[in-house]
């Protein structure tokens, strides 16, 4: 049966928000069958962030939850935390008010948007938006010298009410930057408002000295994916609902900010290996990605693809050899497509 774009686009909020709106159940998803199509045995893989060279880290936004590590050669998949190999270390220093490790006592702990800190070495810095017991950005690292990466958590921060987090993008003191998507309080006319361009949320910025800020001029309607500038000046946002990507400029004041209509419900941003940004989002029956050029904000089509049962509503991209794995806020699976 075929939904219209305004039916899609409230179906999107309400599956996708857990925190906000316990959703009717939705039907399962097809078998999934492992090929060159698609990689089986996830759990709604929201985001998707490459993890050096060799894995890909997987959010599980649905299910059990957890942090999903998947190797770039045979596609194999395992959820690294929590397991039985992973280790708690908690970093007192740097994250003073974490109440302990994420999951702890069998508490829920979905994850959404993930984010790997840039480096050339073999342990690499993971930060992850976490839902469940608490609403959290959670720390770990991942050491990829085994055969199979060995996780450490270090620790979270936990957002204060009413935020309602969606993407993350860590920093080298480890803060981090984030989206305030839907605020935990929204009503359903709230949403609704936001589906139609209301400003809704904002950035956050945390350090350990200074705790939680607004980043001036940050608002925006349904505030979803997030990056930064190398020289760390300026924020390139996803404001899913108002279908745009704006630029903003970060410690300068004013801030200045420009913003492009995209024309569909753009999801996470990622940088590209051609140093554009990749944003992917849902376009009414299709998913879709285009790259953006941080100079100009010229916008290229890159792919588009209609739902289907198997695989739908993409939300994340990452390139692998010479394939993009596309992520799904629903769905067990992550799809493979060729890159153009």
């Amino acid at each position: 049966m075929k939904a219209s774009v305004a039916s899609f686009a409230v179906l999107v909020v309400v599956v996708s928000l857990p925190l906000v709106a316990q959703p009717p159940p939705s039907p399962p998803p097809p078998p999934c069958t492992p090929s060159d199509v698609a990689i089986c045995g996830q759990q709604a893989p929201e985001d998707l962030v490459a993890l050096g060279a060799q894995w890909v880290v997987a959010g599980a936004y649905s299910g059990t939850g957890g942090v999903v590590l998947i190797r770039a050669s045979d596609r194999a998949s395992h959820t690294a935390y929590p397991s039985s190999s992973a280790v708690n270390r908690p970093d007192t220093k740097t994250y003073p008010d974490c109440p302990g490790p994420p999951g702890a006592g069998g508490a829920q702990f979905t994850t959404h948007g993930v984010y790997v800190a840039p480096g050339n070495g073999p342990v690499h810095k993971l930060f992850v938006v976490g839902h469940g017991a608490r609403e959290s950005i959670e720390v770990f690292d991942v050491d990829t010298t085994r055969a199979t990466p060995a996780v450490t958590w270090l620790g979270c921060v936990v957002a204060p009410e009413p935020i309602g987090l969606n993407s993350v993008r860590g920093l080298p003191d480890g803060g981090f930057i984030t989206t305030n998507f839907l605020p935990r309080d929204s009503t359903r006319e709230a949403t609704q408002r936001m589906l139609g361009g209301e400003r809704n949320g904002e950035i956050w910025e945390w350090h350990t000295a200074s705790g939680w800020e607004k980043i001036p001029g940050s608002e925006a309607a349904g505030a979803n994916g997030v990056e930064l500038s190398d020289d760390g000046n300026t924020l390139y946002v996803a404001a899913w609902g108002s279908q745009s990507f704006f630029r903003l400029s970060r410690g300068k004041t004013p801030p200045t900010r420009d913003e492009i209509p995209l024309g569909f419900r753009v999801d996470n941003i990622h940088w590209a290996r051609d140093g554009s940004l990749f944003a992917v989002g849902q376009a009414g029956g299709s998913w879709k990605a285009v790259k953006v050029d941080p100079r100009t904000l010229a916008v290229r089509d890159v792919v588009t693809q209609p739902d289907t049962p198997e695989f739908g509503a993409g939300t994340a991209l990452v390139e692998v050899g010479d394939k993009f794995w596309v992520g799904s806020f629903r769905g067990n699976r992550i799809a493979i497509v060729p890159a153009p």
